[in-house]
């Protein structure tokens, strides 16, 4: 599972800096300042997130069969290509519709910060001042 979690987080980090680029470079002379500023709402969301991803691969290392690390993977993961990629596509689509997707994705941050939390709370975490 953390191998997993690990190269979906890889992946992620790649496409956040590749779309990061493809909007700072591509993108800023053919959009207005509202789609800008919203394309960045999903890049911060997207980073954000992928760096918990991959915190959720590091600790699954250690806990490798734990329900509410992979949960919280999934749903982070989810999180990122509902919210972030409908925030993308209506950037630079202007589709209005597509505001009705990112409230999934939020949830789906929502759940994943749960279960990270559940798990959190249900674990005996090691420390080297035990």
């Amino acid at each position: 599972m953390a191998k997993h979690i690990l190269i979906l987080a890889s992946i992620n980090g790649f496409l956040v800096v590749a779309v990061g680029a493809f909007g700072a470079h591509g993108l800023e002379s053919l959009l207005d300042s509202a789609a800008l500023a919203t394309y960045e709402t999903g890049l911060d969301y997207h980073m954000f997130h992928t760096l918990v991803l991959f915190g959720c691969g590091l600790l699954a290392v250690n806990h490798p069969d734990n329900v509410q690390l992979k949960f919280a993977a999934r749903l982070f993961l989810l999180g990122i290509i509902f919210f972030a990629g409908s925030l993308y596509l209506l950037s630079v689509t202007g589709s209005s519709w597509l505001g009705a997707i990112t409230p999934i994705g939020g949830f789906g941050f929502l759940g994943g910060w749960t279960c990270l939390g559940w798990f959190a709370t249900t674990q005996e975490l090691s420390s080297a001042n035990k």
